[in-house]
């Protein structure tokens, strides 16, 4: 433990005092930084987005209502690029005020619509479209008892866990170890719910599946901040028999790389407007 401290001043001021782009990005103040229209394509749907866990959930949702054979979801994914500020732009901001990623604007109905928080749009798809969530009773009740789970626990794998471990310019033992032993303590409480059940919320594939596979499922599968092996994530069998079950829908190896600039080159598709889009980067994985 180090013996350093900080004591807290009598008021806090934003002092941005580093050349790390991740601590950096935010300030207090909300709203737009600068004026940019957000390009329009062709389809009903308009997502706006980066292929991060967040981004990946709605990308793995529309792919999986194609999948279904739902025409209606084609969509038009463009890349907001969260590491050079295009969420602060005035056309994003437009359409989620937190300038947070993903944001989707429907236009195939009348009137347009704003939808914004990953759960939201996971909701307001399955809903639309009628997929993906139980129309009543206790399965539709346990899909939301996880959907909001993950929306509650995340954070801590990501903003806590992933950033101290991962992004803040220095090591700190005191913050890894908090979000270590919470991050862990998240993947017990998933593994023991999944020794009883095939998918999350139950029998059923569902959007509680397709919000939590793309951190946990990512995290169980080594993929993420390369701590696998810190967190000893094979001691979770259950997480990773799911993880590796989910892996393996087409249309989640489809999803998990729309808008995505990192990885292996057949994982990366910086935009994706039809189908065609995701074949040709799906054919160049060895």
């Amino acid at each position: 433990m180090s013996n350093n401290t900080y004591t807290p001043p009598k008021v806090w001021t934003h002092q941005p005092n580093s050349d790390n782009k991740w601590a950096n990005i935010n300030s207090p103040e909300s709203g737009a930084r600068h004026e940019q229209a957000l390009p329009v394509g062709t389809h009903p749907l308009q997502l706006y987005s980066m292929g991060t866990p967040n981004g990946q959930k709605v990308t793995i949702m529309l792919e999986e209502l194609l999948a279904l054979g739902i025409s209606e979801a084609e969509y038009d994914a463009h890349m907001i690029h969260i590491g050079e500020g295009m969420q602060f732009s005035s056309g994003f901001v437009g359409v989620n005020p937190n300038s947070k990623i993903p944001a989707l604007v429907d236009k195939s109905g009348e009137n347009e619509f704003n939808v914004f928080e990953s759960a939201s749009i996971l909701v307001y798809l399955a809903e639309k479209f009628e997929q993906l969530l139980p129309a009543s009773g206790t399965d539709r009740i346990n899909t939301f008892n996880w959907l909001f789970w993950a929306q509650g626990s995340a954070p801590f794998v990501g903003g806590g866990f992933g950033h101290f471990y991962a992004y803040a310019d220095e090591k700190q033992e005191y913050p890894i170890n908090r979000f270590a032993m919470e991050a862990k303590r998240q993947l017990d409480v998933l593994d023991k719910h999944l020794a009883k059940n095939t998918y999350v919320a139950g029998e059923q594939y569902s959007i509680a599946d397709i919000a939590i596979w793309p951190w946990y499922g990512s995290l169980a599968l080594g993929r993420m901040y390369d701590a696998g092996e810190f967190l000893q994530v094979h001691q979770y069998e259950h997480v990773v028999r799911w993880a590796k079950q989910l892996d393996a829908r087409p249309a989640v190896q489809r999803g998990r790389i729309v808008n995505r600039t990192f990885g292996e080159p057949w994982e990366q598709l910086r935009e994706r407007h039809n189908a065609a889009d995701i074949d040709a980067v799906l054919a160049l994985k060895p």
